[in-house]
């Protein structure tokens, strides 16, 4: 682990006890042996005691489990993040919290692992927030989100986010409580950044009210294609864009303009309007059944390999990623 982060977070006081409530712990690793050492014990603990378990990780490491735990693996769910989690943004809502409703009233125990080696930079931002949005969602459940690190593959400075997004650490069988833990909301903010600029030229289209929506669609699907996307993800692209330029219709003043791009192996398609996205949770959770809007950017999530958010008062671009291959 690195340095900095364990001078920091040590184990300079006693480790707390582990609460009734929800727990959300970053467990530091280096190596198959640190995993294991480190997730076997919380997993017979859950087993033993019946708890609904869950292991949502890349899966390689899925198999360190599996491996690990022999005949009780049967009776874990397996996922692999790297599929399940490769938005992000779609974690909170298709894999923990889709979980989470299968057992109404149980505490559950989770292993889920959003950052591993390998996550675009385009991406990391995305996981941070998911990260600490996780500590807003579920600060009502009676379980356990564990959160796997690798301390040797990732940069000092994931390492030290994990910190802030993490009440307590795990650190070498030593469990601390996090002194860079950070208000989630603080955090969530820190990454609400302006989105890079495209690196090559872009195909720009205006819009300024329903009317303009089928052209919109045209537009997207056209120079989505253009670029290599396969039709029917060229669809899923030309849907999203729909959803995010109807919303700035509705809810932004009504004019938009909506680019497109190819870009590191990916179409992106950016849509940036007046308005304002105050709700953090947009787009990680869907809204209740009554609300007659608020699905625009869940549904995107779904459709698209990645979205961004960036929104000050009186701009917002959303931008959405769809892979080529």
């Amino acid at each position: 682990m690195d340095n900095s982060v364990a001078a920091a977070d040590g184990p300079g006081a006693d480790p707390p006890a582990r609460p009734a409530s929800f727990v959300h712990d970053a467990l530091f690793y280096r190596d198959e042996e640190e995993y294991l050492a480190g997730t076997m014990p919380f997993l017979r603990e859950s087993l033993s005691a019946g708890m609904p378990v869950l292991v949502a990780v890349p899966a390689r490491h899925g198999a360190w489990v599996s491996h690990g735990l022999g005949g009780e693996a049967k009776r874990v769910r397996f996922l692999d993040m790297t599929i399940d989690g490769c938005n992000p943004n779609r974690i909170i809502h298709a894999v923990l919290q889709a979980f989470i409703d299968e057992h109404p009233g149980r505490p559950v125990a989770i292993i889920g692992e959003p950052v591993w080696a390998g996550r675009s930079a385009a991406e990391y931002p995305a996981c941070v927030q998911h990260e600490a949005m996780i500590n807003v969602v579920f600060a009502g459940l009676a379980g356990t989100i564990l959160c796997p690190y690798d301390s040797r593959k990732l940069e000092p400075e994931v390492l030290r986010d994990a910190s802030r997004t993490h009440p307590t650490l795990v650190l070498r069988g030593t469990r601390t409580r996090s002194k860079r833990y950070t208000d989630p909301a603080t955090v969530v903010a820190d990454f609400n950044r302006p989105l890079p600029c495209p690196a090559h030229a872009t195909a720009v289209m205006d819009f300024a009210g329903m009317g303009d929506l089928p052209r919109l669609r045209d537009f997207v699907c056209r120079h989505a294609s253009g670029a290599g996307l396969p039709h029917d993800r060229a669809i899923d692209l030309q849907m999203a864009a729909n959803e995010i330029a109807t919303n700035t219709i509705r809810h932004a003043g009504g004019a938009g303009s909506v680019r497109v791009w190819a870009e590191d192996g990916h179409v992106l398609c950016d849509i940036t309007d007046s308005g304002y996205v105050e709700v953090t949770l947009a787009g990680r959770l869907a809204p209740p059944l009554t609300s007659e809007g608020g699905r625009g950017l869940l549904v995107s999530n779904y459709l698209c390999d990645l979205v961004r958010l960036y929104s000050v008062p009186g701009f917002t671009t959303v931008r959405l990623f769809v892979r080529i291959s």
